[in-house]
């Protein structure tokens, strides 16, 4: 085993233990300690992840798993070559106003930690943020219209890398089903399928012919 493989593994067992942030709901979810050059970063677990012991294991999941499986990547691969982060790793609780509580400044600053530890360890070269929240922290403010379908190169942990941004897979979230979200998500998935990163990943598949 590597080096970094066993740092990665290191960094997960200590993450699996953390109990740093009082409001989130435990068990952190948590990926495998993949060492990977391509990281993917959601929002944070929602309540059933838990329980099933993966990010993005239920509905979402599902929908994002269709995504990479249009483009010739089933889930199991996926989960076995790529790192998959989250803004915060424990489940925030529910939102007074419906839907899941979006975590909060100090919560993703507390949880923050890990990401930076997994980012000096792999050094990654392609990020993949999923959501609002992730693409905005890291990228800035804008609409999705301005970041999703397109590469953009941005500091990560103080190294450059390059971003391709998805939408959030939720049931809830009707951007992706609807236009110009419906295009410009395809287009990101286009734009993986070209990256040098992702094609040395997942042995330079091509983008499937509609």
């Amino acid at each position: 085993m590597s080096n970094k493989s066993t740092r990665i593994r290191d960094i997960r067992t200590r993450l699996m233990a953390c109990r740093d942030c009082p409001d989130m709901i435990p068990p952190v979810v948590s990926g495998e300690a993949v060492s990977s050059r391509v990281f993917l970063i959601g929002q944070a677990p929602g309540p059933h992840e838990g329980r099933l012991g993966k990010p993005f294991a239920y509905t979402a999941g599902r929908t994002l798993f269709r995504w990479f499986a249009s483009i010739g990547v089933d889930e199991s691969e996926f989960r076995r070559k790529v790192h998959m982060a989250a803004m915060a790793r424990c489940f925030p609780g529910k939102s007074p106003k419906g839907g899941d509580r979006v975590p909060s400044r100090v919560e993703i600053e507390t949880c923050g930690q890990w990401m930076s530890a997994e980012a000096d360890t792999l050094h990654p070269q392609l990020v993949i943020p999923v959501g609002a929240l992730a693409i905005r922290h890291f990228l800035g403010p804008g609409k999705l219209v301005d970041h999703v379908g397109h590469v953009k190169t941005a500091v990560f942990f103080e190294r450059p890398v390059d971003f391709v941004c998805l939408p959030h897979p939720s049931g809830l979230s009707t951007w992706h089903k609807t236009e110009p979200g419906r295009s410009l998500l395809e287009q990101a998935l286009g734009t993986l399928t070209k990256h040098p990163t992702w094609q040395r990943t997942f042995e330079a598949r091509l983008f499937p012919a509609n």
